[in-house]
């Protein structure tokens, strides 16, 4: 491509940054105002996150093979005992299990740096933890902060699972048992927060997880920013590689990243089961904004559940999408008290297998002996301004415990393979200048 493409390239697309930030809402779906703290997106620097552990200046070896767990916990347990600092990544390969973060402490990957997980499950030891909506002993990550307030990763290195092995170990068990669990072959996350407030992430690449990327449980005020998350579709697919999995998390603001992976983009969990609305450690998650990002592979770019109970106020905007299978997919599990409300998805344009998604999910579906099945709700779900091709315009069939209501579609324009939709699935459903293959539709 020459160089005026590329020139043009970027100023139309200063330019669609550009009406999509005058378009922003200062509201969230429900109406509360939406606080500053969303509008600040400044980078941490290096300079201010304290002392400096260069993890080579501290006995570390630069020879890539070794797996170096010990050492690289006995600097961060030093950098702690010291008050707090910032563990460095020099440039180079290193090779690590499961590593601890404790309070003040904080991570930063120099460019040209790769923190690189073991492929050994053994250097992952159990310990009591959560997956997917439950509350239980399994692997850490690779990078764990447990009760860490002002928890940072930064720095344009490299976070690596280097999760083939993990991969080819789960397809091998699907192979003898199809329907074998996602946790039934041992594999760990690449990042796992759990409990800490007031976290950002910036700028590295998470890449190759051999489990779900990133996982934020129990958390308040979270910023990802600029963040590139990746995990191949292609030649081999990379199993339950979330990018983000957010559960039962407050505040939250995803800006300025790249994601495309081989499941969900951006996840919404928080329990699963018939008594998840009571189950002790379950939740909502309230007041998120995706915003300035661009989705690649992936098996939605936004998705509540499957192991959701509550989601409120969640904003996906100015948004491009390259290849998801669905921009928003509602996954409505008929074993669990579900409600979805006040989520808008606006300002997005590229083109995605289908634009919404609303069936139920019924992998591993189990009462536990509850005699009724519970309720589950989608309600105020609002697209607005989506300019998108697609195969699929409307793929919404709820089942009969799932109560759909005041959807609103507003200024769509879809080109569609299969243009057709049903208005009675919904009730109460507005649809405002919203083209079809080139036709109104209402």
């Amino acid at each position: 491509m020459t160089k005026s493409c590329l020139l043009l390239l970027h100023l139309l697309l200063a330019s669609y940054l550009s009406f999509s930030q005058a378009e922003k809402s200062l509201n969230f779906p429900d109406g509360t105002k939406i606080p500053a703290w969303f509008s600040d997106s400044s980078k941490i620097r290096l300079e201010d996150l304290g002392k400096q552990f260069v993890i080579t200046k501290h006995g570390a070896s630069s020879d890539s093979n070794l797996v170096q767990t010990a050492v690289i916990q006995k600097i961060i347990d030093l950098a702690h005992q010291q008050g707090g600092g910032v563990i460095v990544i020099p440039k180079g390969t290193f090779l690590s299990g499961a590593l601890f973060f404790k309070p003040k402490t904080h991570l930063y990957v120099s460019e040209g740096a790769t923190l690189k997980g073991s492929d050994k499950i053994a250097d992952y030891p159990s310990m009591p933890s959560r997956m997917e909506g439950q509350n239980l002993d399994y692997f850490p990550a690779l990078v764990n902060a447990y009760g860490v307030d002002g928890f940072t990763i930064s720095g344009k290195g490299v976070i690596d699972g280097n999760g083939l092995n993990y991969w080819k170990a789960f397809w091998q068990r699907r192979k003898e048992n199809p329907n074998c669990t996602n946790l039934e072959v041992s594999r760990p996350r690449l990042v796992f927060i759990w409990k800490s407030n007031d976290v950002q992430v910036q700028d590295v690449r998470l890449q190759n997880s051999g489990f779900w990327t990133s996982h934020y449980y129990q958390c308040n005020n979270i910023k990802i920013l600029n963040v590139r998350i990746t995990a191949p579709h292609e030649p081999i697919k990379a199993p339950s590689t979330d990018a983000i999995d957010l559960d039962v998390c407050n505040n939250v603001l995803i800006k300025g990243c790249y994601l495309a992976v081989n499941d969900d983009a951006i996840a919404l969990k928080g329990g699963k089961g018939p008594y998840a609305d009571t189950d002790k450690g379950n939740g909502a998650n309230t007041n998120v904004i995706i915003e300035d990002s661009e989705f690649g592979f992936c098996h939605a770019a936004l998705t509540c559940g499957s192991e959701a109970i509550h989601n409120k106020n969640i904003v996906m905007r100015n948004c491009h999408i390259t290849n998801a299978m669905r921009v928003l997919w509602l996954k409505m599990r008929p074993d669990t008290p579900q409600k979805y409300e006040f989520v808008s998805v606006e300002n997005i344009d590229g083109y995605a297998y289908s634009l919404i998604y609303v069936k139920p999910w019924k992998q591993f579906f189990d009462l536990k002996g509850r005699k009724d099945v519970p309720l589950s709700y989608c309600d105020n779900i609002s697209l607005k301004n989506i300019n998108l091709r697609c195969e699929v315009f409307f793929d919404v069939s709820p089942g009969d415990y799932d109560k759909l209501s005041r959807f609103i579609f507003e200024d769509l324009n879809i080109t569609a393979k299969n243009a057709a939709y049903d208005k009675s699935v919904v009730q109460d459903f507005k649809l405002t200048n919203v083209k079809v293959n080139e036709k109104v539709i209402n």
